[in-house]
């Protein structure tokens, strides 16, 4: 059944079948083939994959996204990164990682926070005189910690498929979305000095601190989300919530830059993306069955303990399987498919859950700016308006950044658990 299902899979792919209608013909074609199971199954586990009141945070934080985007208070974060960072050489950029991590700690998508911040920083470092490739690259590169600092849907999904809390999950990818950060900005800071980038001028100080003061309720959303939940004060579904009605809040009330108009446009875009996303979900889960009933996890975490018994050389081969799989399918599709299918070799070889947890969302992640998939790299280029190719050489520093810092999460795991609970 496994075998004809994956068969099936790879050519609709190939074909350039949509990956959720792929998945789900898949399924069904190895319960029709196998006659082992009614098919009907196939249709309970895809409603039975949706059914989740966690994953309601999910179309949440997709609009609280949406929101901070369309009434301009992504604007206000990017202007702060620019006060706090802007006075070193290669400002622009360095402001453009610092906005990505504040975008991020609210939007919880990757794609959407190169969107956000790139659509205002790209131009502007192609004016002050940076590579239009190399502005592309910083912001698909700073694009990944959308996935990495909480909120993160990726890793709402991992904690419902895995079982296991979202908050901890939130809680524990805090540290690894700092370090990522300071070493953006470090390699950022490297680049602006070989190519002697420019420093942005010097903003007054009554400037400053009008910037500052404008974006101080901004900047409460991330605080209000992993504050109630470390507290316990809500759950993770619930923070979305609030942050959905914060973010109407300061965009009807505060800064008035939200009009019934444009809530009706990001109601409609978050419904649509939510629909992609749940579609795909579903799908995953009637595929994750099949690997399930066929015994694929048991069977392969026979095959790698009976390799080794090393956490660590375990833990290395996985990352190597998480970064091939990252680049070539989509991270949702990826974390319902393989968190079944690996969870008895995670529990054998003993590792936290809720590490490998952080650790596989975030080398998963990479593959968003791994070719030949990485859609970080595809919106950034269509931003900077150059083809997908001339991108590659300058984002493969980064990329090699992100693998180096996980490989030292394996070897010093108490860096993804410092603030767990």
């Amino acid at each position: 059944m496994v075998t004809v299902m994956l068969i099936t899979f790879f050519i609709l792919l190939i074909t350039g079948v949509p990956i959720a209608i792929a998945l789900s013909l898949g399924a069904i074609l190895a319960i029709l083939i196998g006659g082992e199971t009614s098919i009907i199954v196939v249709i309970q586990k895809m409603f039975g994959g949706v059914n989740s009141f966690p994953l309601m945070a999910i179309p949440l934080f997709l609009l609280a996204g949406n929101i901070m985007t369309e009434a301009k208070i992504s604007d206000k974060l990017i202007a702060l990164a620019g006060v706090l960072l802007g006075r070193f050489r290669g400002g622009l950029a360095q402001a453009s990682t610092g906005a990505s991590a504040f975008f991020g700690a609210i939007s919880g998508s990757s794609p959407a926070t190169v969107a956000a911040v790139g659509t205002i920083t790209i131009p502007s470092m192609v004016k002050k005189g940076y590579s239009n490739k190399y502005a592309a690259s910083v912001v698909a590169a700073s694009g990944v910690l959308g996935i990495i600092i909480p909120p993160s849907i990726n890793l709402v999904l991992y904690g419902v498929t895995a079982g296991v809390s979202v908050g901890d999950l939130f809680i524990s990818s805090i540290v690894p979305g700092i370090i990522f950060t300071l070493a953006l900005l470090g390699l950022n800071f490297f680049f602006a000095r070989k190519y002697n980038f420019p420093v942005e001028e010097k903003v007054p100080g009554k400037e400053k601190l009008k910037i500052i003061y404008n974006s101080l309720l901004a900047i409460l959303m991330p605080v209000l989300i992993l504050g109630g939940i470390y507290s316990g004060f809500f759950t993770p579904t619930e923070a979305a919530a609030v942050a959905c009605v914060y973010g109407l809040i300061l965009g009807f009330l505060v800064y008035r830059t939200l009009t019934l108009k444009k809530l009706q446009s990001l109601l409609a875009k978050t419904a649509e993306r939510t629909a992609l996303i749940m579609f795909l979900i579903a799908a995953s889960h009637s595929f994750g069955y099949i690997i399930t009933l066929e015994k694929i996890p048991e069977s392969l975490a026979s095959l790698l303990l009976g390799f080794t018994e090393s956490k660590v050389l375990i833990m290395l081969i996985i990352l190597i399987g998480l970064l091939i799989i990252g680049t070539f399918l989509e991270n949702i599709a990826s974390i319902i498919l393989i968190v079944p299918a690996i969870s008895s070799v995670i529990a054998y070889a003993e590792i936290d859950p809720i590490f490998f947890g952080v650790f596989m969302v975030i080398a998963l992640a990479v593959g968003q700016i791994t070719p030949p998939v990485g859609l970080n790299l595809f919106v950034a280029s269509e931003i900077a308006d150059i083809k997908f190719e001339r991108i590659l050489k300058p984002i493969a520093p980064y990329i090699l950044l992100y693998i180096v810092i996980l490989m030292i999460f394996i070897y010093f795991p108490f860096l993804l658990n410092a603030f767990s609970r």
